[in-house]
């Protein structure tokens, strides 16, 4: 195939259009090419790589403490090692492996359960001892390290190279690049998009926003067809190149290859060979962003721009470098390069439909670029040709972040993300930037009453109450095991569930309703689950087209023309994009999630809390809702459920009500829990949690939910490919486990094995104090979904034996506490 020209006809249709010609879009561009879509145009304002790409170190790591991002940055890898030759582009890509050094016990439990998560990807990540380092690395210091990671397929790549080696290959495959060809504006019409330019327009059916650090002007475009702000931050990373390094050179020459990467995650840089010298690129506290003040205005052309230098900020880290690595003394600096980086609120990129727009997509704000690009143009390219992506990708789901998310909690979460890169993510940490911002009327009392809090989706609720002299700093949750000081409260707390009443506040449920001839019927279309009466709740599962699970969501019939719907705080935007997708005509959508709150009362003697002070019947069955009641004197909604799986019911009122309700609720007897306990008790019935045991990477047969399928419907979402599954079996099942001996949870993506053979993965888990054992949920080979089946789990590198027990809750297994 030939390459087409950027001086040909401008193009005045196209299928897809993407705006912006760094290493992303290209890679965007040239993944739509491989899955067959051909006409497609990529718009960039100057030359390829004019942004943040062309000044990128262009590290390619493949570590992560996410399992999405891991598999994405390991087909990136992968893509780059191929890539050359497949284009025909020579491209300057060194494989050098690299090694990370752990200063502490905690950092290299990290580093075991990474070691861990890239075994089932085919990755052979390795534990180092201290005395193991010199082996690889002749020229370090090993003073006050406990260990190190080394990661073979580590490297890096030339940024430009790559770009254009992708830009090549969409070429050839019929694609057209426009340089020089900034995109001006967007406008709707007749269900396609127009994008404006300053030669013309070009209509498409799909637009891409992949500008980079211009992605927030890009995103404002959008706004007015229902797109928000784009949360995101610029950043200024600085690193320095230094002289050429004899020693350097003449090891290299005798061993044949380059250094491995260097870095030092608890001091926070990497350094890496270049050439014969060295690159050092530190994250320091004493950050810096750009482009937020009257006097440091968002320029219209920062191509193939650098800041000043600012080199007084990293003197801590290059001495500490140099320390480390004494060579790194022995010469000095030849260059800096201080450029500007985007960062999202959590440090992760945007990927994925826009929220509340049709047809557009992101990728854009990228921390790291070039090692994720080659996996976010696969995953781009998916969501748009096929409706969805091979591995769940809510880690980087630009839905993740809704009304929350504006510009100074970006600004404050991406001063605090860049200044802790390397940092270790513990279970029970909370990073404290951007605290506060959706607070529940009931927030000042739960304060004093010890309440120790958690965002969900901005939304803070409580954790834990600590009682007075508890260490509550922001240190004492630097642990991975489950015995810090929370741990006595949390089991009280389930032990107050489990023996008498407790109370908690759930504020920030998604709360959404369907009204209007044929709202029932249309949300029927969209579930395989069988929709309630009213006067009734149940649980109603989404599939997307391969029977994997996109959702779930409690459902409320009003009447046959409206309907109610809540779901998890974090699911806002994104469950709101799977109601409205196809609104037919005469049905209306609506989003309530602001008009009330939820305040779950629970535990065995939760009717006698209750009966005092409301006007409801007690008596009604579990999964019956009485709506316009009243508790406490104000007006709720009330439902016979409990997450907690005990006696229970969830009072829904305004959430300026809350303050009252919950205070005579206490008086009543209740005890305060957290959202710990809850997770605990929820665990011990069976019950998943959403983009944990319930995500993309299951189907619905495989996670065990077939009875919440009506196979009756003649069709729905995912049908064929269930009933194919039903046929043939699935491969892995959902099964509960208990492990023994382990005095850390069992995290996420958890290895299972049987023997040598890894037979699958723990989605969660959490001590059960009911049941007096840690509690996992999984996803087992089929053939091992056996009650009394003895395993192992991998828990930061060691193996722990545990015993299968089938998808039947430990805890009341029979739901007659629910039921009393």
């Amino acid at each position: 195939m030939t390459e087409p020209q950027d001086n040909a006809a401008f193009p005045t249709t196209a299928r897809v259009v993407i705006i912006g010609g760094g290493a992303v879009g290209a890679s965007a561009l040239y993944h739509l090419v491989q899955a067959g879509w051909r006409d497609c145009v990529l718009l960039e304002k100057n030359e390829l790589t004019a942004g943040s790409t062309w000044h990128a170190a262009g590290n390619c790591p493949t570590f992560s403490a996410s399992w999405s991002i891991m598999n994405m940055q390991r087909y990136s890898t992968e893509l780059y090692r191929r890539l050359g030759d497949e284009v025909d582009y020579p491209m300057n890509y060194h494989v050098t492996g690299s090694i990370r050094l752990a200063h502490s016990r905690q950092r290299v439990q990290e580093f075991a359960r990474a070691v861990g998560m890239g075994r089932p990807q085919g990755m052979d990540l390795e534990l180092l001892a201290p005395s193991e380092i010199r082996d690889r690395y002749p020229f370090i210091e090993l003073h006050d390290l406990e260990g190190a990671l080394y990661d073979p397929a580590d490297g890096d790549i030339d940024p430009a190279q790559l770009t254009q080696a992708l830009a090549r290959g969409a070429r050839m495959g019929g694609a057209r690049i426009l340089r020089h060809t900034p995109a001006t504006g967007v406008r709707r019409e007749n269900g396609e998009w127009v994008v404006l330019t300053e030669k013309g327009e070009i209509r498409c059916e799909y637009v891409v926003n992949a500008a980079g650090y211009y992605a927030q002007q890009v995103g404002e475009w959008f706004r007015p067809y229902g797109g928000r702000r784009v949360p995101m931050a610029v950043m200024s990373h600085q690193y320095l190149l230094t002289e050429q390094i004899p020693e350097i050179a003449a090891w290299a020459a005798e061993v044949g290859h380059k250094l491995p990467l260097l870095r030092d995650v608890d001091s926070s840089y990497y350094l890496r060979q270049e050439k014969a010298g060295f690159n050092l690129g530190p994250y320091e506290r004493n950050c810096r962003a750009h482009w937020v003040t009257p006097d440091d205005p968002f320029p219209q052309d920062f191509s193939f721009q650098l800041y000043p230098d600012d080199l007084d900020r990293l003197e801590w880290y290059i001495e500490d470098a140099m320390a480390r690595v004494p060579l790194l003394g022995s010469v000095g600096v030849e260059k800096v390069i201080n450029g500007p980086i985007p960062y999202a609120p959590d440090g992760n990129p945007l990927i994925g439909p826009m929220p509340g727009v049709p047809n557009a997509f992101e990728a854009c704000v990228f921390t790291f670029g070039i090692a994720q690009g080659g996996g976010a143009g696969k995953v781009l390219a998916e969501w748009i040709t096929e409706g969805g992506t091979e591995w769940d990708m809510w880690s980087c789901d630009p839905r993740r972040f809704t009304e929350h998310a504006d510009d100074a909690y970006a600004l404050a979460k991406a001063v605090e993300i860049y200044g802790h890169e390397y940092a270790i993510h513990f279970p029970h940490h909370r990073w404290p930037a951007g605290a506060d911002q959706r607070v529940s009327p009931l927030h000042g009392r739960l304060k004093e009453l010890g309440a120790q809090f958690a965002p969900y989706n901005g939304w803070e609720r409580a954790t834990w109450f600590a009682a007075p002299g508890d260490d509550t700093s922001e240190e004492s949750t630097h642990i991975w095991e489950r015995n810090g000081p929370w741990e006595p409260r949390v089991r009280a707390e389930a032990e107050a569930v489990r023996d008498g009443c407790g109370v908690l506040e759930i504020c920030g449920f998604s709360r959404f309703r369907l009204s209007g001839p044929g709202a029932r019927a249309y949300l029927d279309g969209l579930t395989p689950s069988r929709l309630p009466q009213p006067g009734r709740m149940g649980l109603a599962y989404f599939a997307d087209a391969r029977g994997r699970i996109v959702t779930e969501m409690s459902v409320i019939p009003e009447a046959e023309d409206g309907i109610s719907l809540i779901t998890a705080a974090v699911a806002q935007w994104h469950d709101a994009d799977v109601l409205r997708a196809n609104l037919p005509e005469g049905v209306t959508f609506e989003d309530w999630t602001e008009d009330a709150t939820c305040l779950l009362v629970t535990g065995p003697k939760a009717r006698d809390v209750l009966a005092p002070l409301t006007d409801a019947d007690l008596s009604r069955p579990w999964l019956s809702v009485q709506q316009g009641v009243t508790v406490a004197g104000c007006r709720a909604m009330l439902a016979r459920v409990s997450f907690a799986g005990e006696l229970g019911w969830e009072i829904h009122c305004a959430p300026e009500d809350g303050p009252k309700v919950h205070a005579a609720v206490m008086e009543g007897g209740a005890q305060p829990f957290g959202m710990w306990a809850l997770d605990s008790l929820r665990m011990e019935k069976g019950y998943r949690a959403w983009k944990q045991d319930l995500s993309t990477d299951y189907s619905l047969l495989g996670a065990g939910l077939e009875r919440f399928i009506d196979w009756s419907k003649p069709d729905f979402p995912g049908r064929a490919a269930l009933l194919a599954e039903r046929q043939a079996g699935p491969a892995k099942r959902f099964t509960i486990l208990t492990i023994d001996g382990a005095e850390a949870d069992a995290p996420y993506m958890a290895n299972l094995w049987s023997g040598d053979a890894l037979v699958g993965e723990v989605t969660s888990a959490a001590w059960g104090y009911r049941v007096g054992a840690q509690v996992a949920q999984a996803m087992l080979r089929a053939d091992l979904v056996v009650p009394g089946q003895r395993l192992e789990v991998e828990i930061f590198g060691q193996r722990f034996p545990a015993t299968v027990h089938g998808d039947a809750p430990l805890w009341d297994p029979e739901n007659e506490r629910l039921r009393a």
